[in-house]
């Protein structure tokens, strides 16, 4: 998770991330009219780390960066709760 290549994706909502987020992550709410647009924009040559509650919108996330050309794209499998629950 970390190096200077490495970005890590949020894509809750601002209610969601309120109750605690993976620190540094970059925060894009997938339910935003301009998250598609807002994703696109990133740079393609980092990896990104992508995540959400359980798992569902960043698995969608991760198939929309990848059909728009990103390669180095990850899911964190059971999204923030699965991190947190192994963080106790």
């Amino acid at each position: 998770m970390q190096g200077e290549n490495v970005i890590i994706l949020d894509v809750r909502t601002p209610e969601e991330t309120a109750q605690g987020k993976i620190d540094e992550a970059v925060e894009i709410n997938w339910f935003d009219a301009t998250s598609a647009a807002q994703i696109k924009a990133l740079d393609k040559d980092k990896t990104y780390l992508v995540y959400c509650k359980s798992g569902g919108r960043s698995g969608k996330c991760v198939r929309m960066m990848s059909d728009a050309g990103f390669e180095n794209l990850y899911n964190l499998d059971g999204g923030y709760q699965a991190w947190a629950k192994a963080k106790q």
